[in-house]
């Protein structure tokens, strides 16, 4: 029992530092960008944080997380400040979370908790939480109140400011770009041969006698086109044309692998298929240095503008994620496909609408 006692409190201060790193760390999963950005748009700007606040508020958030999850791992304030500002923090968060599930009214998509890196849902992470303030309450019971801790403020004051700095350093904030847009032509990265011909000679025609009849003007049957009537999608202010035939509208961010992924995979498709839709791209402002390496690995250079996170996932739409496509034919959405899950984009499905005349997708 008593060896129950000496090792409890600090199994209890490992698996919750534990959670709090790898919370912090998984944030910044795939791209710190990415993800930071996404924390922002799904966790911050619905409590009605501005944009221009959100992003430093997110980077000391996550900062002071990662600091969380050292501190408790050293002796210092551990009873008077360390663990119990960790279950402040659990209990903002699990509040939060059970506002949020109860005005959603669902239990579904990941709640950003662990960031893309372990998807968990709102109910799982209040769960998570709940458990852990318990554990903190156990720790705090069972570590009598006279034992002998450190007071040593610049520990915590070091380690969290260091916590903070370290968030800003791997994931500065982006400057703000006005919209960027490239012109309409797809470029095609592979080289291609220009074949010369040379100039025939012109050949002298020579009158001769001809016999003019009269044409009787015979009407010609239209044929009948099976396709939407034009409409307006509320894209054109990114591209003029969106409107105007099959276009392909997508919607990456310059560092996510997913998105360069699907990008190949249409570069790819649209090779092989001469009719294949025009490729248009709407990039967020998240490490826009990205672009050129984006369009290298995709294979082809594709026209695209350049807009800010909230503008982006406003574009994208609520409870979606990127890789977004949408499949448009004269404005008309006929299909979209969004992220890495169940709604994530498949290029067979698209080859096989693109197959059907719009009477057969309507069915």
């Amino acid at each position: 029992m008593e060896n129950f006692k000496k090792y409890l409190p600090w199994t209890i201060r490992i698996i919750i530092s534990f959670l709090f790193l790898i919370s912090a760390v998984a944030k910044l999963y795939p791209s710190p960008y990415f993800a930071i950005s996404t924390f922002e748009v799904k966790q911050l700007y619905p409590l009605g944080f501005s944009e221009d606040f959100a992003v430093f508020f997110s980077r000391i958030l996550i900062g002071i997380e990662l600091a969380l999850g050292i501190l408790l791992l050293q002796n210092n304030f551990l009873r008077r400040i360390v663990v119990p500002s960790t279950i402040l923090m659990l209990v903002v968060f699990t509040v939060h979370l059970t506002i949020d599930t109860i005005q959603t009214g669902g239990n579904s998509g990941n709640c950003g908790c662990f960031g893309s890196l372990l998807p968990m849902t709102p109910i799982e992470a209040i769960i998570k939480n709940v458990v852990a303030i318990i554990l903190l309450i156990i720790y705090l019971y069972v570590t009598s109140k006279t034992v002998k801790e450190g007071n040593n403020f610049w520990v915590l004051s070091t380690i969290t400011f260091a916590s903070i700095l370290a968030l800003f350093m791997i994931a500065p904030i982006q400057p703000k770009v006005a919209e960027v847009a490239t012109e309409e032509i797809e470029t095609p990265l592979e080289k291609t041969e220009t074949i010369e011909t040379q100039p025939t000679e012109p050949v002298a025609i020579t009158p001769a006698e001809t016999t003019v009849t009269e044409e009787v003007p015979t009407e010609i049957a239209k044929p009948v086109v099976d396709e939407p009537a034009q409409v307006k999608s509320g894209y054109a202010q990114y591209f003029s044309n969106i409107d105007q035939g099959k276009k392909i509208l997508a919607l990456f961010v310059p560092g996510c692998e997913h998105c360069r992924d699907v990008a190949k995979e249409l570069t790819e498709m649209k090779a092989k298929d001469k009719n294949f839709p025009k490729i248009q791209i709407v990039f967020m402002n998240e490490e826009p240095e990205k672009i050129p390496d984006f369009f290298s690995f995709a294979g082809a250079i594709y026209p695209y503008k350049i807009i800010e996170v909230i503008p982006f996932w406003k574009l994208l739409g609520s409870g979606k994620d990127t890789p977004g496509i949408i499949y448009f034919w004269n404005g008309n959405k006929i299909k979209e496909w969004d992220g890495i899950n169940e709604k994530k984009f498949v290029g067979s499905e698209l080859k096989t609408i693109l197959k059907k005349n719009y009477s057969e997708i309507k069915k």
